[in-house]
């Protein structure tokens, strides 16, 4: 292999701009597939009389395979090639599109589903590889992974937007043909775009360690998306949390045990990898379910109909993207742990403002607490993004997204199940409670245990009196399981602003030398650059 020149990218810096809009496309489509079929359920299940746990893996399988197989996919994808695994990533999500839009049995929905996570994992990684190979001086990088934050993060937000507009004009299989021309044009434009490029030194692959770090991740994911349904303490959960603890433990005897680990541990040990993947990591368990919950809320409280609750969730993507694009200048101008601990601290009151809900508030709350989050979750994202980044040298590209990737998914998946669980405790005991002052028929109560969003549904088959009474005490118990969820999140990310403010952006110590010294991490900043890396050409 050969360096092209090394700050000139691939033939200039159009080509370059070109090919970072091209793998952000890639990433937008994956962040729209996680969250597209969400407001589709409902056509879904009359369409194809799914069952309960049938929707449940239609929503998360792609998550579940995409969260457990992407720190194993991203360490191969140094070795085998960043474009190659971006292109092969979206064929497999179009192929599997293909199959879910003519699916007939809910089984055929949830395989597609699976297959399209799998095709995610092979595809996301690569993005953030492939900015590090095209930008490799640190001042374009830091803007390059902002848009590449901004865009991800626009894709899965807008997801309920787009698939609302497509099943009031269509059905839910749209949400499956909508990927097959967006995948065309993004392989067509990567072949002729995107570089590829690859590890220069090629080592042998740990198929052992990436394949207890697949099944490790798949069975945490897995336990904490099944729990709130199952029950945390439930056999199936605490067998599905023993068994991702003892592979997880396995995988990091591998680690220390062999000569060419897919994870080298003393990676994490580097605040600029460690304390950015866990601000990330609880970040997104506090956005991810705070979206969750705000996407219930407008529709069994403020009652929007699906398309017009995806319009409402607007403000966030906008927020995040931009915070994103405010964390450039601050990172260049005060480091990377201004806008890391300032962004958490924007999210915190962020939830302080939903906090404050009651059940007479009206939008206002929600969309001033998305603009407040969404701004401080922008740069939270983009800041510790570059920093997990620009502490790994270009041999380790796809590795350092790997990492990134999967704590943001690990995060995501544990906010949702938590915030949700928690949810829906307190709002069915607060509800119970009322219904039984009220004297209300036992189906509203079985409703209320089955879905939140049935109630009002239910409701409506009452007399007028008790009528209102029910849909008045649905909306003071939902706002008050809200109101507590925010303060749980609002917790976790004061506290994890604190840590970040304590742990992030020490100096250098042992541990970072020997990375250097090793060929695993990058060189320091060059002064005036906060989180810059040694600059280097693309392989070829």
């Amino acid at each position: 292999m050969t360096a092209a020149a090394p700050a000139g990218g691939p033939a200039g810096p159009a080509r370059r701009v070109g090919a970072a809009a091209v793998v952000c496309l890639g990433l937008f489509m994956l962040g729209l597939d996680l969250t597209v079929l969400n407001v589709a359920v409902p056509d879904l299940q009359g369409d194809l009389n799914t069952s309960t746990a049938q929707v449940q893996w239609i929503v998360d399988g792609y998550a579940l395979v995409l969260g457990g197989t992407v720190l194993a996919v991203g360490a191969f994808t140094d070795a085998w090639g960043r474009r190659r695994s971006f292109v092969c990533g979206v064929a497999v999500c179009a192929v599997a599109s293909l199959g879910g839009a003519l699916s007939g049995h809910p089984w055929q929905v949830i395989t597609a589903r699976c297959v399209m996570g799998a095709g995610a994992a092979l595809l996301m990684p690569a993005t953030l590889a492939v900015l590090h190979h095209l930008f490799p001086e640190a001042r374009l990088r830091s803007r390059a992974i902002a848009a590449w934050a901004a865009v991800g993060g626009m894709g899965g937000l807008c997801g309920p937007v787009i698939g609302g507009w497509l099943v009031e004009h269509s059905s839910w299989r749209a949400a499956f043909w909508i990927n097959l021309p967006l995948a065309a044009v993004i392989i067509v434009l990567a072949l002729a775009l995107v570089p590829e490029s690859h590890a220069r030194r090629r080592t042998g692959f740990d198929v052992p360690g990436a394949a207890l770090s697949a099944a490790g991740l798949l069975a945490l994911v897995w336990s904490i998306t099944e729990s709130p349904h199952r029950g945390w303490t439930s056999p199936a959960a605490l067998t599905g949390f023993a068994v991702a603890a003892l592979l997880l433990a396995a995988f990091v005897g591998r680690q220390l045990s062999t000569t060419a680990p897919m994870l080298p541990l003393y990676l994490l040990r580097v605040p600029g990898i460690g304390v950015a993947a866990v601000a990330l990591a609880l970040m997104s368990f506090a956005m991810f379910g705070a979206l969750f919950v705000l996407t219930l809320y407008l529709q069994g409280v403020l009652g929007y109909s699906p398309w017009q609750a995806g319009v409402r969730t607007l403000p966030l993507p906008a927020g995040l993207a931009l915070g994103a694009v405010c964390a450039v200048p601050v990172r260049a101008r005060l480091g990377g742990k201004v806008p890391v601990v300032g962004g958490l601290m924007l999210v915190t009151a962020g939830f302080a403002i939903l906090a404050t809900t009651t059940p007479d508030s009206d939008y206002s709350h929600c969309a001033a607490f998305q603009l407040v989050a969404g701004v401080g979750a922008g740069l939270v994202a983009a800041a510790a993004t570059e920093s997990v980044m620009g502490s790994v040298a270009t041999e380790r590209a796809g590795l350092g997204s790997a990492i990134n990737d999967a704590t943001r998914q690990v995060g995501s998946a544990l906010g949702v199940a938590v915030q949700g669980s928690l949810l829906a405790a307190v709002f069915t005991s607060r509800l119970t409670t009322s219904l039984t002052d009220l004297h209300a028929p036992a189906l509203v109560a079985e409703a209320a245990e089955h879905s939140m969003l049935s109630v009002p549904a239910q409701a409506m088959r009452l007399p007028g009196p008790l009528r209102a009474g029910v849909l008045a005490a649905a909306r003071r118990a939902f706002t008050d399981a809200m109101t507590l969820t925010a303060v749980v999140a609002g917790a976790v990310t004061l506290v994890t602003a604190a840590a970040a403010a304590r742990w992030l952006g020490r100096p250098e110590g042992p541990g970072d030398a020997r990375l250097r010294r090793d060929g695993h991490a990058a060189e320091p900043a060059a002064a005036g650059a906060p989180g810059g890396s040694p600059s280097g050409g693309i392989e070829r």
